[in-house]
């Protein structure tokens, strides 16, 4: 992938596709069908091969962090449609004979042939064990884009996402190796202040960013924590 195409796109003006209200179809749906047909991402995410548009969120922050290193070990949670787990499987160069990246999502998602794809859910309470025993020897990579399904009331869907960085974060740093980075997605406002500091103390660098990726429209953002120090 070219730097010119994760990177941005021209201030040219485009036509801009409108989509009318069908019978039986919400105002909503048909804003969101209308912002996805003129959405630049979900173009190029096509023409490049990729599962959704959210694999330029990682492109983006890999380009900025540095942390998808050839011959890494990652695991991506909340992984479906697979977007992320294609982006990192090609910078870490993962291989079908030797694969490096490790899926984990709720949904059902077809496979990506140089990673495993484990069909589960997170918050359960087997989960942290049946992914133990897929990498025994731990990750130098966990990557959380999980999600909850949002009300659009700003403060309960922030406890939503919350709840699952707060048990993301222990299950990371009891599989990341010394040196290892999580990163994971918060809403508007960043990590609660408690956890942020949990996180300053476990890893050298902890920093919030936007890719400009992520819709301008959105509440989220993600926490990049790098050269975690190691389970205490």
């Amino acid at each position: 992938m070219s730097k010119a195409s994760a990177g941005g796109f021209s201030g040219n003006r485009e036509l801009k596709t409108r989509v009318k209200t069908a019978r039986g179809r919400k105002p909503s749906s048909t804003r969101w069908l209308q912002r996805q047909l003129n959405d630049p991402y979900v173009a190029l995410a096509k023409k490049e091969g990729y599962r959704s548009r959210a694999a330029y969120k990682l492109i983006e922050l890999d380009d900025k962090f540095h942390f998808l290193k050839a011959g890494k070990i990652v695991l991506d949670l909340g992984a479906a449609p697979g977007g992320w787990t294609q982006v990192a499987a090609a910078r870490v160069k993962s291989t079908e004979e030797k694969p490096l990246v490790v899926g984990v999502d709720i949904l059902p998602m077809p496979s990506v042939p140089s990673a495993k794809i484990m069909q589960l859910d997170f918050m359960d309470d087997a989960a942290p064990d049946a992914i133990h025993a897929l990498i025994p020897d731990g990750v130098d990579v966990v990557l959380s884009d999980m999600a909850p399904n949002t009300t659009g009331h700003q403060a309960t869907d922030h406890l939503r996402i919350m709840a699952l960085i707060e048990a993301a974060y222990p299950f990371a740093c009891e599989v990341l190796k010394a040196g290892g980075v999580f990163i994971a997605k918060v809403f508007q406002g960043g990590a609660e202040k408690e956890l942020l500091a949990q996180m300053q103390k476990n890893f050298a660098s902890v920093k919030h960013a936007k890719p400009k990726a992520s819709r301008s429209d959105s509440a989220e953002m993600y926490v990049v924590a790098i050269g975690f120090k190691g389970a205490k």
